[in-house]
């Protein structure tokens, strides 16, 4: 099929509207809907009954690169700091250590089961070293696991995370690759330059984001996450052209202004979550479209053994290496070298040695191909039911049920119990401030005021008069604790 400008859009829609509808599908059987998208885009491609011509790892490239950025975001915004920072030492530990450590094993492993350099053998194993995020986020959310011992934000926060370290890998080896007479000394320098700018864009730009977002009034509540999305690529754009790494800035943006109070954070993050589905099936499709099924039958047994390796030993080892010194029983570390999934990321990053020319790339493109699809495969459909044969997860769907209905009766009967209508005298410390300014406790909502006989729904943007009657209400702030947000200092509450 040639592809014009007449039906591009006809196609394009068609293979989404297949993707969706295929992993819907997928859902009921326990298969990763990521793998099905992947499945259409090589049917739809020159070997497949599609028929569509694309060979082209540029715009291959460039795609990944966008969705990443978006996936990075969406996954960041909802990751809850509360809960990650229980987790955190061992989840960066998992993103560095772990991905240096799988980089390492996987490749001498490749540079003994095949006939390439110890330098592309190592290119092989940065390529398909760090857990693949848009596998991982769809697959531990759409499949709902109730996982224990904070299993799920620290397996988030590696898969969010741990990307930059495997790039940063990639891009190294594929450096001494192309310049034999570099020294392996000179990169460890350009590691702390890349993760530090990277670290400290990331923090402004949360920190920024927040400000501009709460400060510039958009005439458009729908402008608001066009205005986010602008600031995800201005920040990956402009810490990589500093010499940062900018996935890890963009993700380092998303936690922080993700567990901050800002404008229409709700809307805004309901957007990224549908976009970053829509760029999980461009990305996979894409990539579907990218490789020849023929030339994934020459690496069968190349690729099925390395695989092998990295799901049985490589993974298994860097997790326990990795997390020695930390306090986490065995069946939670053996989840975790589990959750080794591989994805998009790897085939994104093998793109790389193509636009580089590296002699090899071929082959190493198709050996990482076909790493992810097993990968998915086998790993992607046996979470749920590993994590239930490990103990890691809770039994029955009653239990969380009970859970569930528990906590809403409390919720319920807290906000009966703590409401209060507070009126906004003289010497109040709001008067003037914007709801987003007002520093209040989280569960705390100003949910109607009145103002001159008139009732007003407020938003964040909505400013605080004298005069003003707050209906506020609370899940466990007492009511003189609701008080005390508005009172100036030395005012009775």
């Amino acid at each position: 099929m040639v592809l014009s400008s007449e039906n591009i859009l006809f196609v394009g829609s068609l293979l989404l509207l297949l993707s969706i509808f295929a992993g819907k599908t997928s859902y009921k059987f326990g298969v990763p809907i990521l793998l099905f998208f992947l499945v259409v885009g090589m049917l739809a491609g020159v070997e497949g009954i599609g028929k569509i011509p694309f060979d082209d790892p540029n715009i291959a490239q460039f795609i990944g690169i966008v969705a990443l950025n978006i996936i990075l975001f969406s996954g960041g915004l909802a990751t809850k700091w509360q809960a990650v920072k229980p987790v955190l030492w061992e989840g960066v530990t998992l993103a560095t250590l772990g991905v240096l450590i799988t980089a390492v094993t996987v490749g001498l492993f490749v540079k003994l089961v095949t006939h390439l350099s110890y330098l592309e053998s190592f290119l092989v194993g940065s390529i398909v070293s760090s857990t693949d995020a848009a596998s991982v986020f769809s697959i531990l959310r759409s499949n709902k696991l109730n996982l224990k011992f904070n299993l799920k934000p620290a397996l988030e926060l590696e898969s969010g995370s741990n990307d930059p370290m495997a790039y940063f890998l990639t891009v190294t080896v594929i450096g001494l690759l192309l310049h034999p007479s570099q020294s392996v000394w000179q990169i460890i320098p350009l590691f702390f330059q890349q993760f530090i700018i990277g670290a400290i864009f990331g923090v402004l730009f949360g920190y920024g984001g927040k400000f501009i977002i709460n400060k510039i009034k958009l005439d458009y509540e729908g402008l608001s996450p066009i205005l986010v999305l602008s600031l995800v690529f201005l920040c990956f754009s402009l810490t990589t052209s500093f010499k940062g790494n900018g996935f890890l800035s963009v993700y380092i943006f998303a936690v922080v202004l993700g567990n901050k109070n800002y404008i229409h954070k709700k809307n805004i993050i309901s957007f990224f979550d549908g976009l970053a589905w829509l760029m999980q099936i461009v990305l996979f499709l894409t990539l579907g479209l990218l490789v020849y099924p023929s030339n994934l039958v020459p690496v069968i047994t190349i690729g099925l053994g390395i695989t092998v390796f990295q799901m049985f030993f490589a993974r298994p080892i860097s997790v326990f290496i990795s997390l020695y010194f930390f306090k986490m029983k065995t069946n939670a570390k053996v989840f975790i070298s589990w959750v080794g999934l591989r994805g998009a990321v790897p085939i994104v990053f093998a793109t790389y040695p193509l636009i580089a020319g590296i002699g090899e790339a071929p082959l190493i493109f198709n050996i990482v191909y076909f790493i992810s699809l097993i990968s998915l495969l086998v790993q992607g459909t046996s979470l749920a039911f590993v994590s239930r044969l490990l103990g890691v997860s809770f039994d029955e769907d009653t239990e969380m049920k009970a859970l569930a209905s528990s906590t809403m009766e409390r919720y319920v009967n807290s906000i009966k119990s703590n409401h209060v209508e507070y009126y906004i005298s003289s010497n109040s410390k709001v008067i003037g401030k914007q709801l987003v300014d007002i520093k209040l406790p989280e569960d705390v909502v100003i949910a109607v005021i009145k103002r001159d006989q008139q009732y007003i729904i407020p938003d964040g943007h909505t400013v605080i008069n004298i005069h003003d009657i707050l209906m506020v209400f609370s899940e466990t702030t007492t009511n003189t604790e609701i008080r005390e947000s508005f009172c100036a200092h030395g005012e009775e509450s």
